[in-house]
């Protein structure tokens, strides 16, 4: 009997997919797109439309295991590991937990997770009320999206911004490191759709993405430069009265203190740090501010440099100043994230710290888990906990990272599907479910629709949901609190019990009639705007004041430029004293993974082109590189070897590197021994994108001798 289960991809990716999976007994044989679902439309990405074979991977782990080798060692049944059973496995944990409690206080032991599910259950719900009853150290969960979104909320108060659907009605839209073809792709189709009707697509990227490629128009933006070119483009729109004046007087704030301060970014000086040529500066703003409705798709990628924070708060300025807000088709988009208002603090209750230390735990950076395992006081971290993530391969500051993960005295425990990097590391490894094998809540960040992800199938083998893994670990630990033995439905209805007006009449069962639910916002006026969702049309921020902050006081106290100020990177070109290593790399997400989910899939590989270095023909050939070269990439971090690849997609002056598992990549290191545990201006988000760099031949791999040499 074959049956079709309603779910929704959980990972992190703003779609947020609508699926259709098909079961028959008992064993799921087809994923496909909901056609009823408005944006997935009936199609997946390629990743996800492959993902039967991530769920019945060979490779994947099944069962519970114990560490039989040292640190370090490849992952395996029979080698690195030996199989146990859950009860041997949370005795363990159990027990290590209570003795490091004994000997260093709870905070000792610190949690490490993030977006491997954006499930509301398993990404924050019962692993917090664990964590936050047992006292642990908790964990600031920067490394992404925070200086973007903390950018955006010193502007608008919130997260949200223009509904997809409405791209179709734009006229000029802008992807600001957006790429949209390999990230967000149930967008493009509005985007072509729009363009068809003559909209132009303009991509800011320093990298020719496939995006770009696409595009009406790619400027090639110098690396951590966004924020000049922002406020550049609203002195050509202030300066030539192109802004809307009355939009401006009724909702924002700070008006004047923002045209004084773009007076010191005329094109002239903004081209000197950017990199584009004045008349397209000049061409850029008057089109944005001319031709409407016009909308700007930012993506994180713009605030991954130490002014990351303000560049996002910068760009979010620019609808605002031009009215872009009151139009179907107008606006901005970053995430849509705020729109939802759930219960968060139902499903997590931060108030069980009271009851383990009456006091709220101390907070540790992610960004900064190099630091974190190496410092020894405070008290020291005894035990790491990681689920969600792959550290091993996604932290910054590779090097420093694995020698914490290499320490004896580190106790550490990885839920898991697969054997990452992370799990070379471990000394117990736990089976963990995919989402075709538990239920969930899920929200997006790229719409607006909230839908049920039902399960579809039994777990593997043992595999356990981070839900049912931490209710096990609080009975084990011996926690009475109700809510450890609340079960999944009941935690959804507890989600939804928000007094957030746009989830009214959404609830459990109407979720599992219909699988997907758009919020209830009010509808709008107008033909053809009765479904839009225009959440600044009149104003209506959420911010103090209730306006558009483009003058901040929460900034100036802060000791931070109030309105906005371009400063460049410590590692910038811009910086004087640079020449050590003079070039500016990009280490870039695949397009065909997802961070590090889906890299061990020999499939996803396939499509992929890992293992190398782009590089411009000028930068290449100065240093006597041709394409296909072994190269060195190195800095005062550390080292990666890479092979050259001399594409024309970077500017002079920059090279990109992908992300891979390190396992995976020659030398077992990935690209991140090279980047830096420093932190962004706002949010104190991860770097990853403001990185000097140098290159050079590897002759003893085979690399060919300059010309010049003897």
């Amino acid at each position: 009997m074959t049956k079709t289960v309603y779910a929704a991809c959980p990972h992190d990716c703003p779609d947020a997919c609508g699926v259709l999976i098909s079961v028959d007994h008992g064993r799921a044989v087809k994923i496909q797109g909901d056609p009823s679902h408005p944006v997935t439309r009936g199609f997946l990405c390629a990743k996800v439309a492959k993902y039967l074979d991530r769920v019945y991977s060979p490779a994947r782990v099944l069962y519970p295991m114990r560490r039989v080798a040292p640190k370090g060692n490849a992952a395996g049944l029979g080698h690195a590991f030996e199989r146990i059973s859950w009860d041997e496995a949370l005795r363990e944990i159990t027990e290590r937990f209570r003795t490091i409690i004994g000997q260093f206080g709870s905070e000792a032991i610190l949690p490490y997770s993030y977006g491997g599910t954006l499930g509301k259950l398993n990404f924050a719900s019962m692993d917090r009320r664990f964590f936050h009853r047992l006292g642990a150290s908790q964990l600031a969960r920067n490394i992404c999206s925070e200086a973007g979104g903390a950018g955006v909320r010193s502007v608008y108060g919130v997260n949200m911004g223009t509904e997809p659907e409405q791209f179709r009605h734009s006229r000029y839209i802008i992807a600001w490191a957006a790429n949209i073809h390999g990230n967000n792709v149930h967008l493009w189709p509005f985007i072509e759709e729009a363009r068809r009707k003559g909209a132009k697509l303009v991509v800011i990227d320093p990298y020719r993405t496939r995006t770009a490629a696409c595009a009406d128009w790619h400027l090639a933006i110098n690396p951590g430069t966004d924020v000049a070119l922002a406020l550049g483009m609203m002195h050509i729109i202030i300066r030539d009265k192109l802004y809307d004046a009355d939009y401006v007087a009724r909702y924002a704030l700070g008006f004047d203190e923002l045209r004084d301060k773009v007076q010191q970014y005329p094109p002239e000086k903004v081209c000197g740090w950017t990199g584009i040529a004045v008349p397209d500066i000049e061409k850029l703003a008057r089109e944005y501010a001319e031709i409407r409705p016009a909308a700007i798709r930012m993506n994180y990628g713009v605030q991954r440099s130490e002014n990351g924070g303000m560049a996002a708060r910068a760009i979010a300025m620019l609808p605002v100043i031009t009215g872009s807000w009151k139009e179907v088709g107008g606006g901005f988009q970053l995430s849509t994230s705020g729109a939802y208002g759930l219960n968060n603090a139902a499903l997590e209750r931060p108030d069980l710290m009271q009851v383990s230390l009456g006091r709220a735990a101390r907070v540790i950076n992610m960004v900064e888990l190099g630091k974190a395992l190496a410092e020894s006081d405070n008290p020291p971290v005894k035990a790491l906990f990681v689920y969600n993530s792959n550290p091993a391969a996604v932290c910054p500051n590779h090097n420093h990272v694995i020698r914490g993960l290499l320490r004896p005295d580190l106790f550490t425990v990885v839920h898991e599907q697969f054997f990452t990097d992370t799990t070379d590391y471990a000394d117990i490894t736990l089976p963990a479910t995919t989402f075709f094998e538990h239920k969930e809540l899920q929200s997006a960040y790229g719409h607006y629709y909230l839908q049920i992800s039902n399960q579809a199938i039994d777990p593997l083998g043992e595999c356990c949901s981070n839900v049912d893994l931490f209710r096990r670990l609080a009975e084990r630990m011996g926690f009475t609190e109700e809510c450890f033995r609340e079960s999944v439905d009941e935690m959804i209805e507890g989600a939804l019990e928000s007094p957030n007006p746009w989830l009214r009449g959404i609830t459990r069962e109407r979720l599992e009639n219909e699988g997907h639910i758009r919020l209830a916002f009010n509808p709008g006026n107008g033909e053809g705007a009765a479904r839009a969702f225009l959440p600044f049309e009149d104003g209506g921020f959420r911010t103090p004041s209730g306006k558009a902050e483009l003058y901040s006081e929460k900034l100036r106290d802060l000791g931070l430029d109030p309105v906005a100020s371009f400063v460049p990177p410590d590692e910038s070109r811009h910086r004087p004293g640079t020449k050590q290593y003079p070039l500016e790399m990009l280490a870039r997400k695949a397009d065909n993974f997802l961070n590090s989910t889906f890299t061990n899939l020999p499939g996803m590989q396939a499509l992929e082109e890992t293992g190398t270095l782009e590089i411009s023909s000028a930068d290449a050939q100065t240093r006597g590189i041709r394409d296909g070269d072994p190269v060195r990439v190195f800095n005062s971090r550390g080292a990666i070897e890479l092979k050259a690849k001399v594409d024309g997609r970077v500017q002079p002056g920059v090279v990109a590197a992908r992300l891979n598992w390190a396992k995976l990549t020659p030398g077992k290191k990935n690209i991140n021994v090279l980047t830096s545990e420093k932190l962004t201006d706002i949010g104190q988000s991860a770097t990853f994108y403001s990185v000097l760099v140098e290159v050079e031949l590897c002759r003893h791999l085979g690399g060919h001798l300059p010309t010049t040499a003897v």
